[in-house]
């Protein structure tokens, strides 16, 4: 069976590191949660009971997750509520629309190699646009091999 002290901590723990990294601390309190939840889908409520908050802390992360297209909403046939899933190959999704991200910045900063022509700051810059190309190249690679791993 769980532990769940033990699950309460895991969820936790990696909201706390998605949160040093950069990603809104509720959403990936509530994302964690869906992970680890053996339901395939929870209400509102049922997440605001999970992780001891609000049901107003609850409508904005799962806003925000539905966004970023890692939650999908259904409706609760016979109520007004609806209820969340993770959406199927989130982390695949994801993943691809940072690939796109980093195309942007790669375009952003051929602007800026261009407005600096000569200026020492324009190596730095192009390295930049080098860099982000390379990502944005390689990660559609990287996630095909990751789908193909994952039919093996």
């Amino acid at each position: 069976m769980r532990d769940e002290v033990a699950v309460r901590r895991f969820v936790e723990h990696m909201a706390m590191l998605w949160a040093d990294l950069g990603f809104p601390k509720m959403p990936a309190r509530v994302l964690m949660t869906m992970m680890a939840a053996d339901e395939d889908s929870l209400t509102a409520s049922e997440l605001g009971e999970r992780l001891d908050v609000s049901a107003a802390a609850i409508s904005g992360a799962v806003r925000y997750l539905i966004q970023i297209g890692m939650l999908q909403r259904h409706p609760s046939p016979g109520s007004r509520h609806n209820s969340y899933s993770l959406t199927a190959d989130a982390w695949y999704e994801v993943s691809l629309a940072k690939g796109a991200q980093y195309k942007q910045i790669a375009d952003i900063a051929e602007e800026g190699v261009t407005a600096l022509k000569d200026a020492p700051s324009a190596a730095r810059v192009a390295e930049m646009r080098d860099f982000f190309t390379f990502m944005q190249v390689e990660i559609v690679g990287l996630l095909a091999k990751w789908k193909e791993s994952r039919t093996r």
